[in-house]
């Protein structure tokens, strides 16, 4: 059955009263990883068996706490919402939950003993969604990639048991790379929901005004933009790829694989001329298989 998180809300939100035992909780939080259209490249074959159950669990974590920022009505709802969330994640660390996602991440987070931060300050990005839609420096989106990305990164290495100072700090290079490549590839989505990510000082050092985005014209200066801003993506890649080496090579895979697709959202925005206003550029299904076999074959060889 295909994601409908109004139905989800409708069934598990606030005025959800009767909780769940931990064997619903864990099929549950399965059924959002598969459902999903955006699902994680790391619930994936490859993935050892005893951690899948907590993969799933952190996936429906975020994957509710995106919808409840996005899919809702946004404004004061949303932040209505958001509130209702972070109390639940609290009930984890303090309390008895009751909603499937928290009975089953309670589990996660005891065994991984997992710090809250994390889980907290992807709900501070959530929250920054409903108030800021315009970024003026990129140092202002970096800042906010990490709370919307870099916490991902943190989850893994703590289910992989390998989290550590220098880690998160090139885990931190990974995944903000993969928000650059995602905001790149999704200005025209973006735009159409209220938000802008390429920052106001690159536009005005490439004479690219908003107007230009609102009106889809992808003129010689919102190429040249947007082929800075991918090579300025390459870099986070290319200094986190020294993360591989320092992780179990169970981890090595999908992190690996983090940082493949990332690259190939990058090509797929080259391919397309920087085009990314008149057609979102896609990695291909083909070009996905090809990444999970490299992936797999420098694991064994590595």
């Amino acid at each position: 059955m295909p994601w409908d998180f109004a139905h989800e809300l409708r069934r598990w939100g606030p005025t959800a009263a009767a909780p769940v035992g931990l064997p619903a909780a864990r099929a549950y939080c399965a059924h959002v990883a598969r459902s999903h259209y955006e699902n994680f490249t790391v619930v994936s074959a490859l993935l050892p068996r005893r951690l899948i159950r907590h993969f799933n669990a952190v996936y429906a974590y975020c994957r509710w706490s995106d919808d409840l920022a996005d899919e809702t009505s946004g404004g004061a709802e949303a932040l209505r919402l958001l509130d209702w969330w972070r109390t639940e994640l609290l009930t984890c660390y303090g309390g008895r939950p009751t909603h499937p996602v928290t009975v089953a991440l309670r589990e996660t987070i005891r065994r991984f003993a997992i710090p809250p931060e994390p889980f907290l300050n992807l709900l501070v990005a959530f929250t920054q969604d409903q108030h800021v839609t315009r970024y003026a420096t990129f140092d202002q989106l970096v800042g906010y990639c990490r709370n919307s990305a870099n916490p991902v990164g943190h989850l893994v290495l703590h289910l992989f048991e390998c989290f550590d100072a220098k880690r998160a700090a090139l885990s931190d290079e990974v995944c903000t790379g993969l928000q650059l490549a995602n905001f790149w590839q999704d200005v025209s989505r973006d735009y159409a929901i209220g938000r802008v990510y390429l920052p106001a000082e690159d536009r005005e050092r490439f004479g690219v005004s908003e107007a230009d985005i609102g009106a889809g014209m992808c003129t010689p200066q919102f190429r040249d933009l947007i082929r800075f801003e991918v090579e300025r993506a390459r870099g986070y890649f290319a200094r986190g790829a020294a993360l591989l080496p320092l992780l179990p090579r169970a981890a090595r895979v999908d992190v690996d694989l983090f940082i493949a697709g990332g690259r190939a959202i990058l090509t797929a925005i080259e391919s397309s001329g920087h085009d990314v206003l008149t057609r979102r550029p896609e990695v291909g299904k083909r070009e996905k298989v090809k990444l999970l076999l490299g992936a797999a074959v420098r694991a064994v060889l590595g």
